[in-house]
């Protein structure tokens, strides 16, 4: 039997003034061990006029993980932090009990012609964390874990594998993994993976099982332990994945929680314009209303 278990392809998306693939959540599949949330931004190409512009919104329960392959994103939060992030470094936010963020173009390329590619992921905190402080960490391309192996690249974005730890600052045990390739390749690293699993193929394609996989589909593993395939040359996949919380995790909009009453409150602070602030912004993004079904 095989050990892709589910597909997912990506659904297009807008987030305000950009549109992006849906990747997570998916009704079948809801989480990925701890990874609850997946968007493929890009890649997209944008005039001097055109900017990314996503106001002020807010998170709870949360961390965010955003990795771009092109482009640069300003984030600002409520912290107080004001960060640019490149390609290769990683922009990673706590949310826990309340935060809220913006991200747009800097203001050096709202003139001129630009490029954005990249991943913007939310990973649920662990209950017992879920209403902590805020915190905001960035760690620089340099300082990512990389290394070459039989003429494949891998990266270690986030968590812990093949006795190499990122330092990107995760709260339970998880996986973000990068694997390149010029020439083609055979890949089986089942041993080293563990918990939940998943396979996102951003270019080139892989075969498995019998059976060839291209981009912008995400393959949901039967079996982490089996994680073997073969890569087409000049292939870029994520290997995602680590241990399932034991409560579910509920989504609304841009929260989540182990409890849907911490939701409800989330959602009235945010009509109420009660949390906290980024400086120097005034803009904010509306609770949206939702239609039955």
């Amino acid at each position: 039997m095989s050990n892709v278990g589910l597909i997912i392809e990506e659904r297009a998306a807008n987030i305000g003034n950009f549109m992006v693939g849906r990747l997570l959540p998916f009704s079948q599949k809801r989480s990925v061990g701890p990874f609850v949330f997946i968007d493929h931004m890009g890649p997209a190409k944008m005039k001097d006029y055109e900017n990314l512009d996503v106001p002020p919104h807010p998170h709870i329960g949360l961390s965010t993980l955003t990795y771009l392959f092109e482009g640069s994103i300003m984030h600002r939060d409520s912290m107080g932090v004001a960060m640019e992030i490149q390609p290769g470094a990683v922009n990673w936010m706590t949310a826990g009990k309340g935060v809220t963020h913006s991200e747009r173009t800097p203001e050096y390329l709202r003139h001129s012609e630009k490029s954005m590619h990249g991943l913007q992921i939310w990973v649920a905190l662990p209950k017992e964390l879920e209403d902590c402080e805020p915190s905001f960490s960035h760690v620089e391309a340099a300082d990512i874990p990389h290394w070459e192996e039989e003429g494949v690249s891998y990266k270690l974005i986030a968590g812990t594998l093949f006795d190499r730890k990122s330092a990107v600052p995760v709260h339970s045990p998880l996986y973000f993994l990068e694997i390149k390739n010029k020439e083609a390749a055979s890949i089986n690293i089942g041993e080293h993976l563990f918990g939940e699993s998943a396979l996102y193929i951003l270019e080139g394609s892989i075969h498995s099982d019998g059976e060839n996989y291209e981009p912008k589909h995400i393959l949901i593993a039967n079996d982490a332990t089996l994680c073997s395939f073969d890569m087409a040359p000049n292939t870029t996949v994520y290997i995602f994945g680590g241990n399932a919380f034991p409560e579910e995790r509920y989504i609304h909009w841009n929260f989540v929680s182990s409890d849907k009453e911490k939701i409800e409150a989330a959602k009235q602070a945010w009509k109420a314009q009660t949390f906290p602030k980024v400086p120097g912004e005034t803009e904010f993004v509306p609770l949206p209303v939702y239609k039955a079904k």
